[in-house]
């Protein structure tokens, strides 16, 4: 199989949440670029348009001959029927998904003493049962079509840091979800994960002045803060038959940052 095979996503159809901005929208293009079929899930409607749209234009672009294009469905991965609903209207669009990505997920930095349970239980369910639930109703199409699904971690999930025992907490039981869900699934579908760095985003912007990312990237081996595509790179990666004998690992694309980079 030459270069070109091993990282073509050609006749794939990839179910990919959080993607109406940064590490989602980025994935969802890159896979567009590499031949697949998009589900662009997220919960703001016009996001997600914007991002198929991309999507559409990739796939002109880089493959004019092919019949594969991008959708737009809003989600809340919270909500478990509208994950159903999800699930179905894009096995009524393509007939099958053979990637995965959960990506939707986040929390804010916290004080561990004015966090509530139910605050702490609410980041928890966003980040990680939200991606359980989705991987276990994607299964039955998956195991179809010898898939794979990509969770997307956090740096936050391994470094001790102050401000993150929400967040940092949540991501790290996606870590361990990832390598258990992989012992559970293989051979027939392969589970890994992405561990991102200081990543510049939208969501991360709002932290961000130059005096901040001067801070940031002087604490990052690479002396540079990453971009989505960075992360979108590893994720195209993990879904090629590139991959094929990799399971239950986690790429940590960071910079080489191995201690936080948070300089608040």
């Amino acid at each position: 199989m030459s270069i070109q095979q091993l990282f073509s996503l050609d006749g794939e159809v990839a179910l990919v949440s959080g993607a109406g901005r940064g590490i989602g929208r980025a994935i969802a293009i890159a896979f567009a670029e590499a031949g697949a079929s998009l589900v662009c899930a997220a919960r703001t409607q016009a996001d997600i348009d914007e991002t198929a749209a991309l999507c559409n234009a990739a796939l002109r672009e880089h493959h004019p001959s092919s019949a594969a294009n991008a959708i737009a469905l809003s989600c809340d991965v919270s909500d478990e029927s509208a994950l159903e609903a999800l699930v179905n209207k894009s096995t009524e669009a393509f007939g099958k998904i053979s990637i995965l990505v959960n990506n939707a997920g986040g929390a804010y930095p916290n004080d561990p003493l004015k966090t509530t349970a139910k605050t702490f239980n609410r980041d928890f369910n966003f980040n990680v049962t939200s991606a359980f639930n989705l991987t276990r109703l994607c299964h039955p199409y998956l195991v179809q079509n010898k898939g794979k699904v990509i969770n997307i971690i956090s740096a936050s999930s391994r470094y001790s840091q102050a401000g993150f025992s929400s967040y940092g907490t949540a991501k790290a039981a996606l870590e361990q979800l990832t390598k258990l869900l992989a012992a559970d699934f293989a051979p027939a579908i392969r589970v890994n994960g992405i561990s991102p760095g200081t990543i510049l985003t939208e969501a991360l912007a709002q932290y961000l002045n130059d005096e901040v990312q001067e801070k940031m990237t002087a604490l990052t081996p690479m002396k540079s803060l990453g971009e989505p595509q960075d992360i979108a790179a590893a994720a195209l990666y993990l879904a090629s038959p590139a991959a094929r004998w990799v399971t239950g690992k986690i790429i940590e694309v960071d910079g080489g940052a191995e201690s936080t980079t948070w300089p608040f």
